[in-house]
């Protein structure tokens, strides 16, 4: 199955690192969060990747251009301009870089890619970490018989709680994660019949397309219970960093 991944928005709450390049591209540790994610699909057996671009889309189709460069060792002729590369990257990924506009919506950047998906994808979002396991989100969505499945997360605690009686503080719990609700983390699996109810750029996949599968009984949801993060503000990229630079990042699959 071809993996896509949303790629294009601005950013604007990480305007530090945004206004210079797009928001996948913004490091943990020394690799963009959009390597993050695709090395977890990759992990998985999922290495055909389709990359949605919009805002500073130019900046990842360099980066990708350039991996040869940054991964491997090389000798330059400067009298005939030749390279040679002396050995060989260990990443055996397949890369499609799309422009899908600087201002579509969701919904229309998969739209278009539709000549590209004419069979079951994997979909999310290039600013969110997740050790969700890609194969059983897969076999929830064929056992459900879901025209798209999403995987459900709790949201990430970003307050402290206090306990409070007679007007004393009981105790204090620093980001507790007691919430019940589910949110959208992303991470899904969708039929390619799907594309047929987005209409144009200005399409929302998130609104639209996914209340009317919800509406009809068609859409799934993986309850997803282990590890997840996105990456929308200056802490949450700080804090997405500290994890990885402890040795234990959830995400980080090598098997």
């Amino acid at each position: 199955m071809k993996t896509v991944i949303l790629a294009g928005g601005r950013g604007t709450r990480l305007a530090e690192e945004t206004h210079a390049i797009p928001k996948p591209m913004v490091a943990v540790g020394d690799r963009p969060i959009l390597w993050h994610i695709m090395q977890h699909y990759a992990a998985h057996g999922h290495t055909d990747f389709v990359v949605a671009l919009g805002y500073k889309g130019y900046v990842i189709k360099e980066y990708f251009a350039n991996q040869l460069m940054h991964a491997c060792d090389m000798s330059v002729d400067l009298s005939s301009g030749s390279v040679e590369y002396l050995s060989r990257s260990q990443v055996d990924w397949k890369v499609t870089l799309i422009d899908t506009g600087a201002d579509s919506m969701t919904g229309g950047r998969i739209k278009r890619l539709a000549g590209l998906l004419d069979e079951r994808f994997l979909l999310t979002y290039g600013d969110g970490l997740s050790d969700v396991p890609i194969d059983a989100v897969v076999a929830h969505h064929e056992a459900v018989g879901a025209s798209a499945t999403v995987t459900a997360v709790h949201p990430p605690p970003r307050f402290g709680s206090l306990g409070v009686e007679d007007g004393m503080v009981a105790d204090f719990r620093e980001k507790p994660q007691d919430s019940h609700d589910w949110i959208n983390g992303g991470y899904f699996v969708v039929e390619p019949d799907v594309l047929d109810l987005i209409d144009d750029d200005s399409v929302s996949f998130e609104a639209a397309p996914l209340a009317r599968l919800a509406q009809e009984g068609r859409l799934g949801a993986y309850q997803h219970e282990g590890f997840w993060m996105p990456m929308d503000t200056v802490r949450e990229r700080d804090e997405l960093n500290k994890i990885w630079n402890s040795g234990n990042a959830p995400w980080w699959n090598r098997r």
